[in-house]
């Protein structure tokens, strides 16, 4: 067999392989047999360029490349359905289809609503070729390279490659497989992967994620696909589009796609009467907490086609379909005790700790109870039977006590006093809920916690190291503040020797932060309120470090967006002794601490007092770059479109919604070409 011979079998196996993985969950191999078939592939592939396939199992990896999402207009709209909470309004619907269609006879497809990030997938001879969001339902994220990495979707479908030679692909044809078709379904994080992922961002002191749909949806739209890849998100499909559709039946062209290797649910149902229905939903009102995946209602679904287009649309959704949603679920359980965690800044945060309560498809035993303001809001005792809520599956919060359970002698929460790491007094400065360790350079939490603010991406970027190893550093007494990771050696960390190369990773990234920008330094250094905006204000003003430690809060409030909670912060944190030694350790090993000088030359003033908003796709310059040229050319960069927005710097697949609302306020569109000439005169 050659080599060529060998890529095309191994492309084939890994397909079958992956589709029985992930969508029948029936795999044929161990996971060792198949990695050390990818691995052979990849090998193969990279000897042999020119047989490159885009589709290739090999490309489900991803990339750590940056990539810009460009926008595609759907060929058929992507809109949404009419929600219900009643089930009153279901029998009303089920009864207007009645009438519409004349009393003819007609089936209704009953599935569930998943809840995740819509997508549509494209199709040509048996391969994927685009996957695109919802957006407005007018156009939507081109999003490929991070679909293929979901290994529940298929690359190839299944009777299209069973030959070898590529151009005999086409002789397979099963003459339900549609040449073009388009698909459309649900981008998932499974609660398990969900559940996983929180913890690790809760270890690392970064905000959790609200919900599996939230998580899929900030996934998805990564830049990189190799972030997608890890997080191993999954996908139903629930709709078939095309000029050629195996069947009239929507329940029957989705059987016909889950024999080519779609991922359809199971949970699918052909229905005839109201009172089916009804069973229907009852019975996934209970049944849905043990799957796999978020869902928050179902979907019912005039099953003919024909008849669908006869019924048609409403100016916002289709009358032959309607959405059917759960109340959100609510249990009752028992408060065993409150605790304190510190984060990274200092800030307390109160949790509940509760008997095991089931809901929504996971174990719940601790629920935030976000600040002081918010326990005494529920008056709150030790053992209360306390009502638990994922609205929207979302993180658990307690939203009520059922008082008639109290205790008598129970003893009301009280918010605590001091630290419950080191000590020290709390305070809680004016306009804030939530309660502060002022203790920044002592209070280990709060140590590690800056430690790992300061290696994050969009701080200096040491992506060797994680919280798991700063946590083992800071135990070891190798590191005790963000200074000391600049005398790290390999020996220190090698261990027995075995580890060399993952060491000279580690250290020689630490090295190659100090070339990190000096804005980015002043946001590594954390800072209490500066976020990462707030120190690119600073550092653009006061331009290097010696300036920005010696500003007196009135200076620093003259720094549009500074306010007096923000210069304060920055006021005590340059006056501690202890940080003031940290900042001429971070000198002396090369750490920038000021402004390049190309940075200080400003251009000119001809975007002084001007805010733009930019948007689209550029060819000239990246947005990024985009945005350092207005600011040295005195403007401002906003997010949002406003009555003071000055005007839209608009690139390529400028969105739909930003142009409507830029045309309904009169705020000007300027493109690349006209931008570059007003900087120039």
């Amino acid at each position: 067999m050659t080599e060529k011979e060998r890529i095309l079998q191994l492309r084939r196996e890994l397909h079958e392989h992956n589709h029985r993985y992930y969508v029948l969950n029936r795999p044929t191999i161990s996971d060792q047999e198949f990695d050390f078939m990818m691995h052979e592939l990849q090998d193969l592939e990279a000897r042999h360029p020119e047989l490159d396939d885009p589709n290739s199992p090999t490309q489900r990896v991803g990339s750590d490349l940056n990539q810009e999402f460009t926008q595609v207009a759907h060929k058929y709209p992507m809109l949404s359905l009419a929600n219900t909470y009643s089930e009153s309004d279901v029998e009303e619907w089920f009864n207007s289809v009645t009438k519409l269609l004349h009393g003819e006879p007609f089936e209704v497809c009953c599935e569930l609503k998943y809840d995740g990030l819509s997508i549509s997938l494209t199709y040509e001879h048996g391969q994927l070729v685009r996957g695109v969001t919802r957006g407005d339902g007018i156009h939507g994220d081109d999003v490929t390279a991070n679909v293929k990495t979901i290994r529940s979707i298929p690359l190839i479908l299944s009777g299209w490659d069973k030959k070898t030679p590529v151009q005999d692909l086409f002789a397979q044809l099963e003459p339900s497989i549609p040449d073009v078709f388009e698909i459309r379904g649900e981008i998932l994080m499974p609660w398990a992967v969900f559940d996983r992922l929180n913890a690790e961002r809760e270890a690392a002191g970064e905000p959790l994620f609200a919900n599996p749909r939230n998580a899929a949806s900030g996934t998805l739209k990564s830049q990189k696909s190799e972030l997608v890849a890890s997080r191993q998100l999954d996908a139903y499909l629930y709709y078939l589009l095309g000029e050629n559709l195996p069947c009239d039946g929507h329940y029957e062209n989705l059987m016909a796609a889950a024999d080519w290797g779609f991922k359809i649910s199971k949970g699918i149902k052909k229905v005839r009467t109201l009172q089916e229905v009804m069973d229907y939903i009852q019975y996934w009102d209970k049944e849905r907490r043990n799957l796999p995946v978020a869902t928050d209602g179902i979907v019912l679904k005039v099953n003919s086609l024909r008849q669908q287009r006869a019924l048609g649309f409403t100016a916002k959704s289709p009358r032959w379909a309607i959405a059917y949603k759960y109340k959100a679920e609510r249990e009752c359980t028992r408060l065993n005790e409150v605790t304190y965690q510190v984060g990274r800044t200092g800030a307390i945060t109160p949790v509940a700790n509760m008997e095991p309560v089931l809901l929504a498809g996971t174990t719940v035993k601790r629920a935030t109870l976000n600040n002081e303001d918010f326990i005494r809001s529920l008056d709150l005792h030790l053992g209360d039977y306390v009502y638990v809520e994922k609205g929207g599956e979302i993180i658990p919060k307690i939203v009520g006590v059922d008082t008639s359970r109290r205790d008598a002698t129970a003893e009301p929460v009280r918010f605590i006093t001091n630290c419950p790491e080191c000590g020290t007094p709390l305070v809680r400065y004016e306009g804030e809920a939530a309660h502060y360790c002022p203790n920044d350079t002592g209070c280990p939490p709060q140590i590690k916690g800056r430690i790992e603010h300061y290696i994050a991406r969009k701080a200096m970027n040491i992506d060797s190291l994680g919280p798991e190893t700063i946590a083992d550093y800071y135990r070891r007494g190798l590191i005790h503040n963000i200074a000391d990771l600049y005398r790290i050696g390999v020996q220190d960390i090698n261990g027995d020797g075995s580890r060399q190369k993952s060491a000279m990773k580690i250290v020689n990234s630490i090295a190659n932060s100090v070339h990190v920008p000096f804005e980015r330094v002043v946001f590594a250094l954390g800072i209490r309120f500066v976020g990462e905006t707030s120190a690119k204000l600073l550092a653009r003003h006061f331009k290097n470090i010696d300036a920005l430690s010696s500003a007196t809060a009135e200076e620093l409030t003259q720094v549009e967006g500074v306010g007096d909670v923000i210069a304060a912060s920055v006021v005590s944190y340059f006056s501690n002794p202890q940080n003031q030694e940290i900042i001429e350790r971070l000198r002396s090993y090369g750490v920038r601490m000021s402004l390049t000088e190309e940075q200080m030359q400003t251009s000119g003033d001809a975007l002084a007092g001007k805010s733009i908003v930019i948007s689209g796709v550029f060819s000239h310059h990246s947005r990024d770059e985009y945005k350092e040229i207005i600011e040295r050319n005195g403007g401002k960069n906003v997010g949002s479109i406003s009555g003071k927005t000055s005007f839209i710097l608009a690139g390529e697949n400028m969105g739909p919604s930003k142009l409507q609302k830029a045309e309904k306020l009169g705020i000007p569109i300027v493109s690349e070409e006209e931008f570059l000439r007003m900087i120039e005169d």
